[in-house]
């Protein structure tokens, strides 16, 4: 299946013109500043360029967290703005358009933001001449300042955005075998599209965390699967509660599983250790507890030393990578959880069905 193309910012004048990027600035903040910048990060590239292509004003917009349409300070962009000043090292001015480069406060401060409202994107358009998309995490949201907007400027795909179709869209062509699929997290439902759609294609389907407790009910892949035969237990959900582990189906009253067990590990690695491609989202575990943790940090080690072509998406598996050091062995670190996983599934992406194709 071949993945929309859309036509890229190298190819967009924007010589001495105002250019509206929609990013993903979608990112924790603690205590007024920004605590997690790797998404502010991955815009710089885009950015930088549209500054050399000398494009007049930069004016960045994002969404941040579920303001709902009401402007609570807690999620201003404020913090935002000023990280990105010291990672560009130059001046960014805060929801000021006529600056040479601006971050525009929290496009959910407007309710008609998330119904894709046709006069707030009006409003995003008067402010500029050309429209980039580099928001790969919104793409599958059609919203005024990721879809609307896109059909009343001249419209382009930025380098984040093209380079996450590009290594996803690799999955769903010819890939070298044996691929191995990684599913974990909580729900089956949130990731059943996915995993039919890869689960036709792939040699190997492991799936972990809570959702191997439902596949275990009722298989809804229809697929064989390979699924966890031990698990650690906990005797309360807390990072201090006690722990053993048992047989899968052995789980005393009262008790609840909270991470795959050492024969689980070390059957998953010993597949991914012999994978040629491999696409992981979601943990094994409650990652967030050290004592659940082992089933995750195995999978992370063992996808990083594989050697196979990687793609990792969702925020534990990302994390887990991270704290262990290994995101530089990874192929493609995507930065978009739900959208990776729509089209992986094999949706449209509407914002990115709006920019004319390449």
């Amino acid at each position: 299946m071949a993945v929309h193309m859309p036509r890229s910012v190298r190819d967009a004048d924007v010589a001495g013109k105002r250019v509206l990027v929609r990013v993903d600035f979608n990112v924790p903040l603690e205590a007024g500043r920004v605590a997690d910048d790797t998404r502010i990060r991955a815009a710089l590239p885009t950015l930088r360029l549209l500054l050399e292509k000398g494009a007049a004003n930069v004016i960045c917009c994002s969404h941040l967290g579920r303001p709902k349409g009401i402007a609570d300070p807690k999620y201003s962009l404020k913090p935002v703005a000023a990280r990105l000043a010291e990672l560009l090292g130059r001046e960014v001015a805060f929801d000021d358009p006529s600056a040479q480069v601006c971050v525009l406060e929290n496009t959910r401060y407007v309710a008609g933001e998330t119904k894709n409202d046709p006069e707030y994107a009006g409003q995003l358009a008067a402010l500029a001449d050309v429209y980039v998309n580099d928001a790969f995490g919104s793409a599958h949201r059609a919203h005024s300042s990721t879809e609307a907007v896109a059909h009343l400027l001249p419209a382009y795909a930025g380098l984040l955005l093209e380079s996450e179709l590009k290594e996803l869209g690799k999955l769903l062509g010819e890939v070298e075998r044996p691929f191995v699929v990684i599913v974990g997290g909580l729900k089956v439902e949130d990731k059943i599209g996915v995993l039919r759609k890869l689960g036709e294609r792939a040699d190997e389907l492991l799936i972990g965390g809570k959702m191997a407790e439902q596949v275990y009910a009722s298989n809804p892949v229809g697929r064989e699967v390979e699924l966890p035969d031990d698990t650690v237990i906990a005797d309360r959900f807390a990072a201090d509660a006690e722990a053993k582990v048992v047989d899968y189906q052995n789980v005393p009253e009262g008790w609840q599983r909270l991470d795959i067990g050492p024969r689980t590990r070390e059957r998953f690695c010993s597949i991914i250790a012999k994978a040629k491609t491999i696409f992981w989202n979601g943990p094994m575990g409650v990652f967030e507890f050290p004592k659940f943790a082992e089933g995750t940090r195995a999978v992370a080690e063992a996808v990083a030393k594989s050697g196979a072509y990687s793609v990792v998406g969702g925020g534990d598996s990302v994390r887990a990578l991270e704290e262990l050091g290994y995101t530089n062995r990874i192929s493609w670190v995507s930065t978009g959880g739900g959208a990776s996983l729509e089209l992986l599934e094999g949706k449209e992406l509407p914002g990115v069905l709006a920019i004319p194709e390449a």
